[in-house]
């Protein structure tokens, strides 16, 4: 997952608390089986990766959310970690901690990972959190707003984290409860940024200029898939409603760019 923006609102009384629209880029060549609820954690819905076996975004029965970005540095990657996707799913998977307890949790061994920046959100207790391997910050809860994750920090002035958290912004602005349609098709976009405003990540300007897309596409990596996510506040439970479009089936035959779509929708009980 490479890109994600949402406009999160913990205190609303009605109406949308979470609006998330996120795309997930990975190498082609890399097995994945398509959003659904997992048949040895029956309470988790999810993707998931097939070589590393976690996820890179899902939610669970009792509220629990989780979505992982890779934090893009080059210089320090190593083959020899842990996968960085088993951080979302042993959140979904695991017993029910306060978000900040866990990313606490995870802050102690953040070292032993390759870059990456994980939310993780108790949606019942209207806690999200956010913490990175590569930031000189601690854990912390999210505030209210609209904010956008690529791979880099939280809210890093990359172009297309800040186009796409502006049109998310607007869209809402236009339509407080956008369809998922709507969310999945801001995120397909292929624009690349000029170069004069690309950031500098050790990689060559060439793939700087393909990766500065929000729906990348080149000859082996690019957006495998795209989410929408949204959360609504009832009397006594949360409506979740989540869609995405992706490459694969489930069969591994790569289609491009990618119209499956699975589409779930369950309630939550408030706690």
């Amino acid at each position: 997952m490479c890109l994600i923006v949402f406009d999160w609102r913990p205190d609303a009384a009605t109406g949308a608390l979470l609006t998330l629209a996120a795309n997930r880029d990975e190498f082609f060549e890399r097995a994945t089986f398509p959003l659904d609820w997992w048949s040895d954690a029956p309470t988790v819905l999810a993707g998931r990766d097939l070589v590393g076996g976690g996820t890179w975004l899902g939610l669970s029965r009792d509220g629990r959310f989780a979505a992982l970005t890779n934090y893009r540095d080059p210089a320090t990657f190593r083959r020899d970690v842990p996968t960085r996707g088993t951080l979302v799913a042993d959140y979904l998977t695991g017993p029910l901690l306060a978000p900040l307890d866990y990313l606490n949790g995870v802050a102690r061994r953040g070292a032993a990972y390759n870059g990456f920046n994980l939310i993780v959100g108790d949606l019942s207790r209207r806690q999200l959190g956010w913490y990175c391997n590569r930031a000189n910050t601690a854990p912390c809860l999210l505030p209210a707003g609209v904010h956008g994750i690529s791979n880099a920090v939280l809210d890093s002035p990359w172009p297309k984290l800040v186009r796409k958290r502006a049109e998310l912004g607007a869209l809402i602005d236009r339509d407080g409860a956008p369809t998922l349609d709507a969310l999945i098709e801001l995120m397909r976009d292929p624009r690349m940024a000029a170069d004069e405003a690309l950031p500098s990540t050790g990689i060559s300007l060439e793939r700087e200029r393909a990766l500065s897309a929000a729906f990348i596409e080149t000859a082996d990596y690019g957006t495998r898939g795209t989410t929408a996510l949204r959360v609504d506040t009832r009397h006594a439970t949360l409506g979740i409603e989540i869609a995405e479009r992706s490459d694969d089936d489930g069969s591994h035959d790569i289609m491009r760019p990618g119209s499956f779509e699975r589409r779930f929708a369950f309630d939550v009980a408030l706690r």
